[in-house]
């Protein structure tokens, strides 16, 4: 099993981080323009990649898997690419020295393969991206993401 872990600061209360992770709207600011489902517990949300031109990259939907209010979020990827299915993507919230911290985890992969590697650095771009919408109000979301490779 392989893991993609991160740890950013941001300049946001965790009620505002939460929100940027748990509503559409917020979801939409910093990691991908094409989001919709439902956010609850149990929900589904579907996440679309696409480029400038309209083109699919890729997509993926997510089961909301736990909601602890300005703590915990926690999806299990149920459809996607065949090596994101039944992964976890984890954000784990703590408000240290005016920053809400942010333990990142994308686990349980069944291996580290090379679109692991990929995701990794697009995770940390993203996670930058989420960063940026809450401290300047705009994030950096798909199709405007910073591009990285010859994937997107």
């Amino acid at each position: 099993m392989a893991d993609i872990l991160h740890r950013i600061g941001i300049k946001a209360p965790a009620d505002q981080v939460y929100k940027a992770l748990t509503t559409l709207d917020g979801l939409a600011g910093w990691w991908t323009e094409e989001v919709a489902g439902d956010t609850q517990v149990g929900g589904k949300i579907e996440f679309r990649f696409l480029t400038k031109t309209g083109k699919i990259l890729g997509r993926m939907v997510m089961e909301v898997q736990e909601l602890n209010k300005n703590t915990d979020v926690r999806w299990r990827c149920v459809e996607g690419p065949e090596e994101w299915v039944g992964t976890d993507i984890t954000f784990q919230l703590s408000e240290q020295d005016g920053q809400t911290i942010i333990l990142f985890g994308h686990r349980n992969w069944r291996e580290a393969v090379e679109g692991t590697y990929h995701c990794s650095m697009k995770w940390a771009t993203f996670l930058l991206s989420l960063r940026e919408y809450l401290e300047t109000g705009r994030g950096k979301p798909s199709p405007h993401d910073l591009k990285i490779d010859n994937w997107n």
